[in-house]
């Protein structure tokens, strides 16, 4: 079976991107989104973030970022994640703004507010496919160490789900391994298209 997967996180790019390229680099129909209102990027310190506009190109914030102090970004990890990022698609979008990119068989977050935001916004969605749609939650600290090993955690789990015939009749035994083996509880539920 192929299916359709979609990696959401909050508005840094970091987690969701790094499953995305993981995922498009075997191969798999993914695409990528943020929840908030802004992309936030660390800045200097924690009160002077980077903030931009969901559809700002990455590499326009790459050259930002290298402009205002290439050293520090380089360091904290965030240029080289911009250049990742930009090697998977132009520009960060938005999950709420991004209807028509769907359905997608599966939802993947990495934080359970983001899961929240994703299951508020497909509840308040018209329901005219009545197409299911697997949301899961796998909790994953946002850091760059963190994203790399929550990465392949997902791909872990979405080729686990794409090899089944039908995971709303397996998604139990699913859940169930993948907590067994990586020691990683998982929140899920079903919405529809």
């Amino acid at each position: 079976m192929k299916l359709r997967f979609a990696m959401v996180c909050s508005s840094n790019q970091n987690r969701s991107m790094e499953s995305h390229s993981l995922l498009k680099l075997e191969g798999f129909e993914v695409a990528s989104y943020g929840t908030g209102t802004h992309v936030k990027l660390p800045g200097p310190s924690l009160r002077e973030p980077n903030v931009y506009d969901f559809g700002t190109p990455y590499k326009q914030m790459f050259d930002d970022l290298r402009r205002k102090d290439s050293e520090l970004y380089k360091r904290n990890g965030i240029l080289p994640m911009l250049k990742r990022n930009s090697t998977v698609k132009l520009a960060p979008q938005r999950w709420q703004d991004n209807a028509a990119d769907g359905p997608f068989d599966v939802v993947l977050t990495f934080e359970e507010k983001v899961f929240d935001n994703v299951i508020e916004d497909m509840n308040n969605r018209d329901h005219v496919l009545m197409k299911p749609v697997l949301i899961i939650n796998l909790e994953i600290k946002d850091n760059h160490e963190e994203a790399a090993i929550g990465g392949r955690l997902a791909f872990s789990l979405c080729q686990e789900l794409n090899e089944t015939d039908m995971w709303e009749e397996s998604i139990d035994e699913i859940v169930a391994n993948f907590e067994r083996k990586h020691r990683k509880k998982l929140l899920y539920s079903v919405s529809f298209y």
